[in-house]
């Protein structure tokens, strides 16, 4: 068994591969529905909001995956801790356990951190390849937490045109922080870095928007972005939060979530915007989930092309983090990465 911490994961996990994973899961789960085993995961609320803690979650998320030659169990435990920050601490805790499911064997336990930040932000690296114009010139980062570096790196990867990218968060030191941050441990994009003390500045002339937050209702309305934008939204993932307006929902001509399942429980923005007696969209109006859109050939250059507001929403599903862990753990067979263990 291979025992990997954040940094060897970090190493060895880069989102080229991670966007290919999860892909190839996308055209295995279309050809062979049964291939793929992916309960809806478990979320357990923890704390109540209070002067001492903000409300958090904890989540186990298993799945099981055939390749075509074996047969694989990976399991992730994830903790949200909304304090963290305060602290020093990453928002997001997780362990992911990769096993074979002939003999029982645990091949790999690693750190969670990363794999999560990069299986979210290669989700929207594939929506932003398929529904994005092709032509991206800007990007807008709402919110500037943890998850948002990879967010913004898996829009570079898919759109290397981009040459301007605009933050904007609540705390304003934060937007600074992440710009350092990003100019340092990305050098690789030579792109533009504006932080933007109006979320309107941010907004507006972006030809992508990244949004994850914790927020409670929508952030910007239809009259101050774009009427091409792609909107990439990965916060929200309750259904008493909300980052994306009703009227940006009602009027995206397409809205495409990551899970079926998972975005009915959990997706606050589409949940609260079909509830709404004062917005027009409903489930109905769904357009569809990623495994479609990634497998419907035809229908793809027609989302690039057709004028209008696309959206991404994501929740997050099991079979993606296993996807990305199962290709990570095959990486530490073969080449004997981070520690190994008798179990």
């Amino acid at each position: 068994m291979q025992l990997l911490n954040k940094a060897v994961v970090t190493e060895h996990l880069n989102m080229q591969a991670a966007i290919d994973a999860i892909e190839t899961l996308l055209h295995q789960q279309a050809a062979h529905p049964n291939w793929i085993k992916s309960p809806e995961r478990l979320v357990i609320s923890t704390f109540t909001d209070s002067d001492s803690h903000r409300s958090g979650s904890h989540l186990s998320m298993p799945a099981t995956m055939y390749d075509g030659e074996n047969e694989y169990t990976v399991v992730k435990l994830v903790t949200i801790c909304p304090d963290n920050p305060s602290r020093d601490m990453p928002t997001t805790t997780a362990i992911v356990t990769v096993s074979n499911n002939d003999t029982g064997a645990i091949l790999a336990v690693m750190d969670g951190i990363y794999i999560t930040q990069v299986r979210t932000a290669a989700l929207s690296g594939i929506a932003t390849k398929y529904m994005a114009k092709a032509d991206c010139q800007s990007v807008a980062v709402v919110g500037c937490g943890g998850m948002a570096y990879e967010q913004l790196h898996a829009v570079l990867t898919v759109c290397p045109e981009i040459k301007t990218v605009y933050l904007w968060n609540r705390n304003h030191e934060g937007a600074q922080q992440f710009k350092t941050r990003f100019a340092r441990d990305y050098a690789q994009w030579n792109v533009d870095i504006q932080v933007c003390e109006a979320l309107d500045d941010a907004v507006h002339d972006a030809d992508v928007i990244n949004v994850a937050t914790r927020a409670t209702e929508g952030l910007f309305s239809i009259a101050q972005i774009k009427s091409d934008v792609h909107i990439n939204a990965v916060g929200a993932y309750q259904p008493s939060m909300k980052e994306i307006s009703n009227d940006v929902i009602a009027n995206s001509k397409m809205v495409i979530v990551d899970d079926l399942a998972g975005s009915h429980h959990e997706a606050g923005d589409l949940i609260q915007a079909h509830d709404s007696d004062d917005c027009t969209w409903v489930w109905d109006d769904l357009s569809g989930d990623l495994q479609a859109l990634v497998t419907a050939a035809p229908k793809q250059e027609s989302a690039k092309s057709d004028k209008g507001i696309t959206l991404f929403k994501s929740v997050g599903a099991a079979s993606f983090d296993a996807a990305v862990a199962l290709y990570v753990a095959k990486q530490a067979q073969q080449q004997s990465l981070g520690s190994s263990v008798d179990w």
